[in-house]
C-alpha cells in the first residue's frame, strides 16, 4: 500500500514509457532520465503513450514495489503534459495532486489559490 506521509515527493515523467518495463527498467528511467534516486522513497509515476496505463514505482522500506493501474475507459490529463519540441523530462506534483490526478480530475482546470510560501532563500 502506497502510503502518502509528510515528506513524500511525487515524480513525474513527461516521457511516454514501455509499460512492459518492470523493476530494473523503471529504476532506470528514475535515475538516468529523470536524475532521481529511485532508492529515496518518493513516488516515479509513469504513463504510456495513451494516457490509460500509470505505474508507480517506490522503495518500500525493504524493497522496490509497483503500483500499477489500466483504464478500462478513458483517459488520465497529467499536468506535465509536455508539447512538442519541449525538453521537460520529469515535474512534481504534489500529493494532493496524485490523489486529485487517480480520481480522473483535470488538474488543469482545477484552481490553485494564493498560499503564503517561504522563500527557498530565507
Amino acid at each position: 500500500m502506497i502510503s502518502l506521509t509528510g515528506s513524500l515527493r511525487v515524480f513525474v515523467c513527461t516521457q511516454p514509457a514501455d509499460m512492459r518495463r518492470s523493476f530494473d527498467g523503471l529504476c532506470g528511467m528514475a535515475s538516468d532520465l529523470m536524475k532521481q534516486d529511485p532508492l529515496s522513497g518518493h513516488l516515479f509515476l509513469f504513463r504510456n503513450r495513451n494516457r490509460d496505463r500509470l505505474k508507480v514505482l517506490y522503495w518500500d522500506r525493504d524493497g522496490l514495489a509497483i503500483w500499477y493501474k489500466r483504464l478500462e475507459k478513458g483517459t488520465w490529463q497529467f499536468p506535465t503534459d509536455v508539447k512538442p519540441g519541449e525538453k521537460v523530462i520529469s515535474a512534481e506534483i504534489t500529493k494532493q495532486e496524485l490523489s486529485l490526478l487517480l480520481e480522473g480530475i483535470d488538474l488543469r482546470s482545477v484552481e490553485r489559490r494564493r498560499r503564503f510560501q517561504k522563500s527557498k532563500h530565507s
